[in-house]
């Protein structure tokens, strides 16, 4: 499966200019490589995160060439390399996704498998089928919280709309939940659209 880097800036507000740096600058490391390079800035707080992916045509790019060129720009960031293992296009796909709500977690040891099944069979499929999700994605992280889930929406009001509760609100979810740990949950919007 696919492998990209996360870049998880705390009380950083990246813009579309600092995107563009980051992308001149990989491309200049890499020759004539280059990555896609997208951006969402926190809702609430002061936080970046930037996702970094190969470009399919510089397939001699790696996760590991990334982290390098981007620990020099950005030191202080916490990067993270993320293994996708679920991609569903949504109710919505092909519409724009300006908003990207991220839930981060680890979860106990004797309730992984049901977590997975859960995530799987019920709760990634049922956010993805609401209107208003563009996509849904799940991720492997190389760091802690080990889960990373994330959902490009349409609207802010997909959110928290009756059928986003509603999937939410199963006998399911409430069984597994409260194996959740370390866990964040973030509400982005994006820096620009995605290339």
């Amino acid at each position: 499966m696919m492998e990209i880097l996360l870049l998880r800036l705390p009380g950083r507000s990246l813009d579309q200019a600092d995107l563009q740096a980051l992308r001149q600058q990989i491309a200049m490391d890499a020759g004539a490589g280059a990555a896609i390079v997208r951006g969402y800035t926190a809702v609430e707080h002061v936080e970046t995160y930037v996702y970094l992916s190969p470009d399919e045509r510089s397939a001699e790019r790696s996760v590991a060439a990334l982290r390098a060129i981007t620990g020099r720009l950005y030191p202080q960031a916490d990067a993270r390399a993320l293994r996708l293992t679920t991609d569903r296009p949504g109710a919505s796909a092909g519409l724009p996704a300006p908003w990207h709500y991220i839930v981060e977690t680890d979860v106990l040891a004797d309730a992984e498998q049901d977590f997975n099944a859960w995530y799987e069979e019920e709760h990634l499929p049922g956010l993805a089928s609401v209107p208003g999700s563009v996509r849904a994605r799940r991720y492997l992280c190389d760091a802690a919280p080990r889960y990373h889930a994330c959902y490009d929406l349409h609207t802010r009001e997909t959110f928290g709309s009756p059928p986003w509760l509603a999937v939410r609100a199963s006998s399911w979810s409430d069984r597994v939940r409260p194996s959740f740990r370390n866990t964040k949950r973030t509400m982005f919007r994006a820096v620009e659209e995605s290339r």
